[in-house]
């Protein structure tokens, strides 16, 4: 798999932004997608995971309630929906592509994307 982010920038305390994940070399249907983030002097969290086959969708506290990760099949992405951003949400966020019982742990995925920069200020 390649996979390849897009959909980051700079927004203000409240707004909204749409990421996304998408593959140039592959397909997602039976994989576990993830979108992380890494925040600025921390370590790479996962806060959204979505098992392609079945539908199923998990989040970390963090992004619960304001993100939605979704796939759209027809362009065979994956989309992380970001409402009501705050300074906190500030980072590096990558989507990352492991087989079938992934979860939180980022040594479970042996696929990367490059990375997109959101920036959440005034």
């Amino acid at each position: 798999l390649q996979l390849v982010e897009s959909g980051g920038g700079l927004v203000e305390p409240g707004g909204c932004l749409r990421l996304s994940c998408t593959t140039t070399r592959g397909a997602l249907d039976d994989y576990v997608v993830s979108w992380f983030r890494q925040a600025p002097g921390k370590e790479r969290e996962a806060i959204a995971l979505i098992i392609i086959r079945e539908g199923g969708t998990y989040y970390r506290d963090s992004a619960r309630g304001r993100f939605t990760i979704s796939r759209d099949g027809a362009k065979d992405t994956v989309d992380l929906q970001m409402d009501s951003l705050t300074p906190e949400d500030t980072g590096v966020y990558y989507c990352a592509a492991g087989p079938w019982g992934s979860s939180w742990n980022a040594n479970q995925y042996p696929w990367w994307g490059q990375g997109t920069q959101v920036t959440v200020s005034t």
